[in-house]
């Protein structure tokens, strides 16, 4: 696994308790939210450094994900979008499945077809969108080669 370091926990308390309940269980529990399935992202923080671990809604399509940086909503994006930017080496847990992934910012056709699968999997997405006063950026993920 390429990522090493120090964990830094979520400062907030649904998310350190989703992911200690995800990895305890070796991704058998803790594994949706509001009755959706979640992976578990592990990631290098931009400023600290340290590992950062966050539970993402699951948008899978022939074994690469979509992350989607939409933050419920708000005008600012995820702290987790800036660290994918500074280091695009993640680890991506899907249930018990672990493994390690790069993450590419996509644009345009490929965005949108994205999108348009992370809507499928999370309807929530586009009322976010709706909401936001940016474009939600949407990252993929691919196994590293």
């Amino acid at each position: 696994m390429p990522l090493e370091g120090e964990y830094e926990p979520s400062p907030t308390k649904w998310v350190r308790e989703q992911v200690e309940l995800y990895e305890s269980s070796d991704g058998a529990k803790g594994t949706t939210i509001r009755g959706m399935p979640v992976v578990l992202v592990t990631n290098r923080g931009a400023r600290s450094g340290k590992i950062r671990k966050t539970p993402l809604m699951r948008v899978e399509h022939e074994g690469s994900y979509a992350l989607v940086a939409s933050n419920g909503g708000a005008v600012k994006h995820p702290v987790w979008y800036h660290n994918l930017i500074a280091s695009p080496v993640v680890e991506l847990r899907d249930g018990p499945k672990v493994r390690d992934m790069r993450a590419r910012l996509v644009t345009g056709e490929e965005r949108r077809t994205w999108w348009d699968r992370a809507v499928d999997a999370f309807p929530d997405y586009a009322g976010y969108q709706r909401k936001a006063e940016r474009e939600i950026p949407v990252f993929v993920v691919e196994p590293l080669d």
